[in-house]
C-alpha cells in the first residue's frame, strides 16, 4: 500500500526560485528581489515561531548572511529554502540567549530529540493549516512541545521536506516527520476542541433566545 504523497505548499515556487537564485549569484539584484519575496514569508513565519517578536531583527541578520555568502551555494530551490532556514536557525539560536529576546520555542539546540516509532502517512498537512490564520496557526503551534512544533513550522510555514527539514535540525528524516506528525495531530485535536465548543456555546446561546 503506497504512502501519501507529503505536500509542501512551497513546492510549486521552486523552479522560479532555483533561476532566481541562479541570475542572483551573477549579480542580479533584480533577481534577489525575486529570491527574498519568494523565501521571506516563509522564513519570517518560522523565526516568528521561535523567537517571537524578535523575528524582523532575526531575519534582517540572517538576511545579511545570506546575501554575504550566497556565491557559495550550490543546489536547487528546494535546497536554498533549506539552506536560508539553517541560517535562520543558528541566528534564531544566538538571538534566544540575548536576555531581551522573547521566544515562542526553546531556543534550537544542536542535538534533536530521540527518533520515536513511525507514525504512519501524515494525514493532517493539508487539513490543519487550511483551517488556520497565520498568527492563531503560530499561538497553537507555540503550545507543542519544542521538537513537534519546530518541525511544524519547519514543514507547514517553511514548506520543506522531510528529508531537509532534517538537515537544518540534525535529526533523521523518520523523526522529523513523526515529530511533524504528532504535532499536526495535537493542532488538529485542538481545533476540534474549540470548533465542537464554539458550536456547543452558540447552541446555548440561541436556546437562551
Amino acid at each position: 500500500m503506497g504512502r501519501r504523497a507529503e505536500p509542501r505548499r512551497a513546492s510549486a515556487h521552486d523552479g522560479e526560485l532555483s533561476a532566481a537564485v541562479a541570475r542572483a549569484q551573477q549579480g542580479d539584484e533584480a533577481a534577489f528581489a525575486v529570491v527574498y519575496r519568494l523565501v521571506q514569508p516563509g522564513l519570517l513565519g518560522y523565526l516568528r515561531g521561535l523567537v517571537g517578536e524578535a523575528a524582523e531583527t532575526v531575519a534582517a541578520e540572517a538576511w545579511q548572511e545570506i546575501a554575504r555568502d550566497l556565491g557559495r551555494f550550490h543546489g536547487d530551490g528546494a535546497g536554498f529554502r533549506g539552506w536560508t532556514t539553517a541560517i535562520a536557525r543558528r541566528r534564531a539560536a544566538a538571538a534566544a540567549r540575548r536576555p531581551e529576546a522573547g521566544q515562542r520555542i526553546a531556543a534550537p539546540e544542536p542535538d534533536g530529540p530521540e527518533p520515536v516509532e513511525s507514525a504512519g502517512p501524515l494525514g493532517t498537512y493539508e487539513e490543519v493549516p487550511a483551517a488556520l490564520s497565520a498568527r492563531r496557526a503560530l499561538q497553537l503551534i507555540a503550545g507543542l512541545p519544542r521538537d513537534q512544533g519546530e518541525a511544524v513550522l519547519l514543514r507547514v510555514v517553511v514548506g520543506l521536506d522531510g528529508p531537509a527539514a532534517a538537515r537544518v535540525l540534525g535529526q533523521r528524516p523518520e523523526a522529523v516527520r513523526a515529530s511533524a506528525h504528532w504535532g499536526l495531530r495535537r493542532l488538529a485535536a485542538r481545533l476540534d476542541e474549540r470548533g465542537n465548543g464554539e458550536d456547543r456555546s452558540g447552541t446555548r446561546d440561541k436556546r437562551r433566545r
